[in-house]
């Protein structure tokens, strides 16, 4: 089973800034995405839909391991 990890920047910052998210839906994004990309400076986007929050789609961004979490918030733009 895979150990994920967050940045600080994550746990200091993001979820202070959101703290409506949960650890637990960044992991089921990153386990079942409906869109993978990648992003400059070696980081990941992960995208997928939440049933907690109304099936909005939230985009997870990791670390080039693609198991530490560096930020997460829902995507309003998202388009398949």
């Amino acid at each position: 089973m895979v150990e994920y990890k967050f940045t600080d920047y994550f746990e200091n910052e993001v979820l202070q800034k959101r703290p409506y998210l949960q650890k637990e839906w960044c992991i089921r994004v990153i386990e079942n995405p409906i869109r993978v990309e990648e992003q400059e400076n070696n980081r990941f986007r992960f995208f997928g839909a939440i049933e907690e929050i109304d099936n909005r789609v939230l985009r997870v961004i990791t670390l080039e391991d693609k198991v530490t979490i560096h930020n997460a918030f829902p995507d309003r733009g998202f388009k398949l």
